[in-house]
């Protein structure tokens, strides 16, 4: 055994964060994506004023939606790709963590940006 290995031996279970992350995840972006993609239809009765300032926030609050969406992404990939090594566990388990509380965050921000009718 080398001297890494003794002092920072692998994790036999180090996947376990990022699959159940994965699997929180991915339907969550999934729903915030497609929430968001219908969106525009509750502004189909609207005309004038009031389909301008929706269509300005709802342009502004999609992009938020979309770089979060994509900022999880890179979170969850994180999680995967780090070193299986016991060092790496509390950081592993930290971005598992934080890639469905992402989505969450930009959903909600999302919701709260658009000025609905």
């Amino acid at each position: 055994m080398s001297e890494e290995d003794l002092l920072n031996p692998r994790v036999r279970h180090a996947w376990v964060a990022p699959l159940l992350s994965t699997l929180l995840t991915l339907p969550a972006a999934g729903f915030a994506l497609l929430y968001g993609g219908l969106s525009p239809m509750a502004c189909d009765s609207c005309d004038g004023a009031e389909a301008d300032r929706f269509t300005e926030s709802f342009d502004a609050a999609w992009s938020v939606l979309c770089t979060g969406l994509l900022l999880s992404m890179a979170v969850l990939l994180t999680s995967w790709v780090l070193p299986w090594r016991r060092r790496q566990a509390p950081r592993r388990l930290v971005l598992a963590t934080a890639a469905p509380a992402v989505v969450a965050v930009a959903l909600v921000a999302f919701t709260a940006l658009v000025d609905w009718p």
